[in-house]
């Protein structure tokens, strides 16, 4: 059975502290995949709702103190009740506030996974890579070799998504090469790629690493199908084709055109 298939029969709670630009985006999209979203980032409750939880997925998108606090109370949660935790750590090194939360966090809390483009992968396990913006990610380097040290680093499992999309714990490492580049036409694909990552690990803690490498070879597969049916029709059709294949795309689909390989 995939882990898609698991998702859909579990339909597994997933806790979201996320941005105000992407909150109905992500939970939309959580539901089209066959999970539940849970949108809740008060402090008086982000711990019992961590703990109901089957997942609690961060994203730093739009911060304040109110969040911040919010996010360590759910992510310690989390961590007590053995549930993962997923952190999306939008335009760290951004700014200097941004990079001095992701530290605090990443201090407060043990991840399950991180998920970001490769600058913000960079700045969060300490290493030098060059960013402009929130949505900065290229440039010279070896990804695929500073996503395997970020994951040693940190005990976690590191996604660095861009043309490719490297899944590693720092042993084992997989590429996945689906998607299309109209996804960074619309806005917070990237937030809740994260939250479907969130989702897979959710019902696969038999094999965390090939669960998250699933959710993201599968949602690259949405997108190439979503794009493929409204091409010419710009960014608005495409995310609407998007969520419907986020319900539409089955495992069989999935396996026939899935382009992942390890390496």
């Amino acid at each position: 059975m995939t882990y898609l298939s698991k998702v859909r029969e579990q339909n597994p709670l997933i806790h979201n502290i996320t941005n105000i630009v992407v909150t109905n985006f992500t939970a939309n999209g959580l539901l089209a995949l066959g999970a539940s979203p849970f949108m809740a980032d008060s402090q008086e409750e982000v711990a019992d709702v961590a703990q109901m939880a089957a997942s609690v997925v961060l994203n730093i998108g739009t911060l304040n103190e109110q969040v911040i606090r919010s996010m360590i109370l759910a992510g310690q949660s989390a961590n007590v009740h053995g549930t993962p935790v997923v952190l999306d750590p939008v335009g760290a090194g951004a700014t200097s506030y941004r990079t001095e939360i992701v530290q605090k966090l990443v201090g407060a809390i043990s991840l399950t996974a991180l998920r970001g483009n490769v600058a913000e992968v960079a700045n969060v396990a300490g290493e030098q890579w060059a960013i402009k913006g929130v949505d900065a990610g290229a440039g010279d380097g070896d990804a695929v070799g500073l996503a395997q040290k970020a994951a040693r680093k940190l005990g976690c499992i590191v996604i660095v998504t861009g043309k490719e999309d490297i899944i590693t714990d720092g042993v084992t490492t997989y590429i996945a090469a689906n998607g299309h580049p109209i996804l960074t036409k619309v806005t917070g694909t990237g937030c809740l790629l994260s939250a479907v990552t969130g989702a897979f690990l959710a019902v696969g803690s038999d094999s965390p690493l090939e669960a998250v490498a699933e959710a993201i070879s599968f949602y690259g597969v949405a997108a190439e199908i979503a794009e493929e049916r409204t091409r010419g029709q710009g960014p608005g059709s495409f995310q609407i084709e998007f969520l419907n294949q986020l319900s539409l795309v089955t495992p069989d689909i999935y396996q026939k055109r899935s382009l992942i390989k390890k390496v």
